[in-house]
């Protein structure tokens, strides 16, 4: 058991002053509910300040809109509660759909401009003649909490993301610096190998969610925001660079053929990776040179070996501009500076990389939260429940908070457990400890015992925080505190079981129509990756090089942390995954080759054109695709290798890329003796169809 050091107490105490600060300063303003107030800093407040002021900016901005939306939509269809409930059920909807597609901290603004509409609009319905009043009341009471929050969080022991991000930073190089020295050297064993390649991609979302927080932090490193997204994005190149590279130097080192000078060559590159703290950049000339100083000839007699060697060199010098330009860029994270230094890899090669959008998964998502809504709510209309309004606020707000899980089920099934404990809590200090409290420092001796160590959870990492810090929202709200004492207890039971109903409801619909397994959604992630290697095999788009590599890199940093949960064969599909990928970068950069390479012949063309296709067809259904592609490649290369007018090295590159991928166990090349027996065989396992 992880105990609470002196971080999450300083954390917890800030946080209780936020929030007593914020409701005394409501109830001096006699606000409508100054427990909003309170609420909103335990929802908005964060261990660290970048990510706490990120919060409360799309807070606000989220409460703006979603008071505004309710402005429109209550006097539109005052007349009519069906139909204005159901409009709020549908933006709603809309809201999750965009917060799913966003997977950035911007997506709370879009579940805030969601369930703000649901808090105000839903108790409106039977008084909307008070809406104005009530959108006033929210929006004063929820800046006051951000304020406090915001002020004391940045000025008391303020705690900046940046030293934290170094360190998380500092273990994901290492581990792609393991990885990659132990496929160099060949001196790790498979698991370790297996176990840092994971890190590599799983860690990724990790550091860029919270890279995104940087522009809101207290650090210096709050300049180095620049540098620090063209530093995570070269550690992601490694992927396909070093997957490419360690096929190749398995299957020299298998064939006998990795020569000394080669070895003497990989274990430089590794020796400059180990020294990197202190390493000479100048370094990747040296290495560059070295690696020029061993590229065989290549014509139509190259053989198997020879087209090996040329793809692996091929990948060290892009190992080596990568390597170059991530140790520049860590010293400068590291001086805390804004200004990029000179980068090998160019900067437009990497900037603004694209991510993953999963509109089906996002339409999945709002449709069950409208379903639930909706549903809720027109119970509510049809049997005049009173607090039914309650009950589908609290539906929406859990189907906003979990959209973006595989399945939000469990999660809000945590939610209901900490809203009972809640609802005991509170009947506890409602009932028999705040009769007995005169006086707003009486008050706060009597909620500290409570709010004071679910913070100091809320502080700590793991799944404390994700449980206490929910609990003190909660509480905060269901507890109601406004300027003078009423104990209504026939009315906080009723509310009650409205939420736990509202909540349990809603907890078997998205059973029924929104849960999905992790394998599911990584399977569903690596058909998008091979549906767009079978369209770019047949379409090749300027623009694409690098915003595909990009991509499949992304969706490979999903897929990974998914598999991890998952039981037997999740390595060796992690492996296809990665595999697929190669595939993917190299049927690119051979579409670009294809469009900038003016003397290949016409004769050339069609046999690549042919590859091509199969290839396409293989993505698109790899068994029925499967016939005839390893006879088509080899075809190809043969074709290039004969091609008087072909620039042979950076074309077998891609071809030798794709066959290796796809084909690990079959028999070499062979110039002259190219054949397609056993090619559906010798296919790596695992491709789903």
């Amino acid at each position: 058991m992880n105990w609470p050091d002196i971080r999450a107490w300083a954390f917890s105490l800030k946080t209780f002053a936020s929030a007593m600060l914020a409701l005394w300063i409501a109830l001096e303003l006699d606000l409508q509910r100054p427990y909003w107030a309170m609420a909103t800093v335990y929802i908005v407040a964060q261990p660290l300040t970048g990510a706490m002021r990120s919060k409360a900016a799309y807070r606000f901005a989220g409460t703006l809109v979603g008071a505004i939306m309710t402005l429109l939509l209550v006097p539109l269809l005052v007349n009519t509660p069906t139909l204005l409930t159901g409009a709020f059920a549908l933006w709603i909807g809309v809201c999750i759909y965009f917060a799913v597609l966003d997977r950035s901290p911007r997506a709370y603004l879009f579940l805030l401009a969601g369930y703000t509409v649901a808090f105000i609009g839903f108790p409106s319905v039977d008084t909307p003649g008070e809406i104005w009043y009530v959108v006033l009341a929210r929006v004063e009471e929820i800046t006051l909490g951000i304020v406090c929050t915001t002020v004391i969080g940045s000025v008391v022991f303020p705690a900046p993301l940046g030293p934290g991000l170094t360190v998380r930073l500092d273990a994901w190089i290492q581990h792609a610096a393991n990885w990659t020295v132990g496929v160099l050297t060949g001196e790790a064993d498979e698991a370790a190998l297996v176990e840092a390649r994971r890190h590599v991609a799983g860690d990724a979302v990790e550091i860029g969610m919270l890279e995104s927080h940087l522009a809101y932090d207290t650090s210096n490193l709050q300049t180095a925001t620049v540098p620090m997204r063209l530093l995570r994005e070269r550690v992601l190149l490694l992927l396909p660079v070093m997957s490419g590279a360690a096929d190749r130097i398995a299957a020299l080192r298998e064939a006998g053929a990795l020569t000394p000078a080669l070895q003497s060559l990989l274990d430089r590159i590794a020796a400059w990776i180990r020294g990197a703290r202190t390493s000479d950049l100048d370094e990747v000339v040296r290495v560059r040179a070295e690696i020029a100083a061993l590229a065989p000839a290549i014509d139509a007699g190259a053989n198997w070996n020879e087209v090996l060697l040329t793809g692996l060199l091929e990948r060290l010098d892009e190992l080596a501009w990568l390597v170059h330009d991530i140790i520049a860029l860590r010293r400068q994270i590291r001086a805390e500076s804004r200004r990029v230094p000179e980068l090998l890899v160019p900067v437009d090669q990497t900037a603004h990389a694209p991510r993953h959008r999963d509109h089906v998964m996002a339409l999945h998502s709002a449709f069950a939260s409208v379903l639930a809504v909706g549903v809720i709510s027109a119970f509510w209309i049809a049997a005049g429940w009173p607090e039914g309004g309650e009950a589908a606020s609290l539906a929406a707000v859990a189907t906003a908070l979990f959209a973006a899980q595989d399945d939000p089920a469990p999660e809000i099934t945590g939610f209901i457990f900490g809203v009972l404990l809640a609802l005991v809590l509170n009947a506890v200090y409602l009932f028999v400890i705040l009769p007995q409290v005169d006086g707003f420092g009486m008050l706060v001796l009597a909620l500290a015992p409570m709010y004071v160590p679910l913070g100091v959870l809320a502080g700590m990492p793991g799944k404390a925080a994700r449980a206490a810090g929910p609990i003190a929202f909660i509480s905060a709200t269901l507890l109601a505190l406004q300027s003078s004492y009423s104990g209504d207890f026939a009315g906080y039971v009723n509310g009650g079981i409205a939420a736990v109903i509202g909540l349990g409801a809603t907890t078997i619909m998205i059973r029924i129509v929104r849960s999905v397994s992790a394998e599911w959604t990584a399977a569903r992630l690596l058909q998008h990756n091979r549906r767009d290697i079978a369209r770019t095999a047949l379409r090749w788009d300027a623009k694409s090089r690098v915003a595909f590599a990009s991509l499949m890199v992304d969706r490979l940093s999903l897929v990974v942390p998914r598999l991890a949960t998952s039981a037997a064969g999740a390595g060796e599909q992690a492996a296809a995954a990665l595999a697929d990928m190669r595939v993917g970068v190299s049927v690119v950069a051979l579409q670009a080759e294809l469009a900038h390479q003016t003397t290949l012949t016409e004769a050339g063309r069609k046999e690549v054109g042919a590859m091509l296709a199969a290839l396409a067809g293989y993505f698109r259904r790899p068994r029925a695709g499967a016939a005839g592609l390893r006879t088509a490649i080899d075809r190809a290369m043969g074709a290039v290798t004969r091609d008087p007018g072909a620039t042979t090295p950076r074309l077998l590159l891609q071809l030798s890329g794709i066959r290796r991928a796809l084909f690990p166990d079959a028999p070499p090349y062979a110039p002259d003796a190219a054949t397609g027996v056993g090619e559906a065989e010798s296919l790596r396992e695992g491709q789903p169809a």
